[in-house]
């Protein structure tokens, strides 16, 4: 689904259907929203929260869509999934890319599909792009330059960061240093519209809700949350991560441009093909880069409007912790 005009918001399902006869466009559903860094724990009380709500989950996840990127991801298992229905998981090969405007498309589909069938929408995921997508629609921008990303790619991510400092610090500072798709989007957006990325951001931001929404971040002390990621680095190890990265690698069409800089795979991919020396030192990147993925989520979680959020101690199961979601987004 393409934006629209400056300004506009695209109507949830895309917005170009005609109203059914003899009746009304129904109302956007509720979304009720739960996020929070990586390695908080959403996933697991989400598996708690959607019965309490009576909620099928749509997932927020930019590589959760991939097909085979399992461990890598930390997806919920498919039985869990098959117990309670995951929306948008499994839905695209590595090869593939998804943007911005497919995946609002594909959310808007999947949550009128879960209202359509008497069941609350749960948003759960920590792809902040695209909770601001689904929430307040698209921004217009230039389409997608080929020939122009691949001289930005050439450039390296240092170079693109170093320009983006010049020309657009406020972009610069939230958009992580190694977050090569992001940069090329925002130099190419500067370079194709001569305004900052930022500058557009800024009147995205005045956007009315399409939904009417709840949201709710968990937060867990600083401690604590590097302790689960240093955990979640280990587990992915003994559960196979560099086999799933040879595997996805060697596959036909292998990993694609966006499904390659994941966290996780990005790392293993430069040990398999000789840029990082040692297995360990690929999985000790992969803990800092997630590390630095928190505190830019964190950054951000504060400065969302409407945020709540439920202080999570380090010792609370996940049902409790559920539970008392539950009482906060009803």
């Amino acid at each position: 689904m393409n934006a629209g005009p400056a300004g506009s918001i695209p109507a949830p399902g895309g917005g170009s259907n005609p109203a059914p006869r003899g009746g009304s466009i129904p109302a956007p559903p509720l979304l009720r929203v739960l996020c929070g860094p990586t390695a908080s724990g959403k996933e697991s009380v989400a598996l708690h929260l959607a019965p309490l709500l009576g909620a099928e989950v749509l997932v927020l996840d930019s590589m959760k869509v991939y097909r085979g990127m399992d461990v890598g991801t930390s997806k919920v298992p498919a039985a869990a999934r098959a117990r309670i229905p995951h929306h948008l998981v499994d839905i695209l090969d590595p090869a593939e890319t998804m943007s911005a405007s497919r995946f609002l498309a594909l959310a808007d589909a999947a949550a009128a599909d879960i209202a359509a069938r008497g069941k609350s929408v749960l948003v759960v995921g920590g792809t902040t792009l695209y909770l601001k997508s689904l929430l307040f629609g698209l921004f217009e921008g230039p389409e997608a330059d080929l020939p122009l990303r691949a001289r930005l790619e050439a450039e390296g991510v240092a170079a693109l960061h170093a320009r983006l400092s010049k020309s657009d610090p406020a972009a610069a500072a939230k958009i992580g240093p190694t977050d090569l798709r992001r940069l090329i989007r925002a130099v190419e957006v500067l370079e194709k519209t001569g305004r900052p990325i930022s500058e557009l951001q800024q009147e995205w931001k005045a956007l009315k809700p399409r939904y009417p929404h709840r949201l709710l971040a968990l937060r867990r002390p600083r401690a604590d949350l590097h302790a689960r990621i240093a955990a979640r680095v280990r587990a992915m190890e003994r559960e196979g991560l560099v086999e799933e990265v040879e595997r996805l690698r060697g596959a036909p069409g292998g990993l694609g441009r966006t499904a390659g800089q994941a966290i996780g795979y990005k790392e293993i991919l430069d040990h398999l093909e000789g840029r990082v020396a040692t297995r360990e030192e690929a999985l000790e990147k992969v803990r800092t880069r997630s590390n630095k993925l928190a505190r830019a989520q964190e950054t951000w979680l504060r400065s969302f409007p409407g945020m709540a959020f439920l202080d999570v101690p380090a010792d609370e199961p996940a049902e409790v912790t559920a539970r008392r979601a539950a009482e906060r987004l009803a």
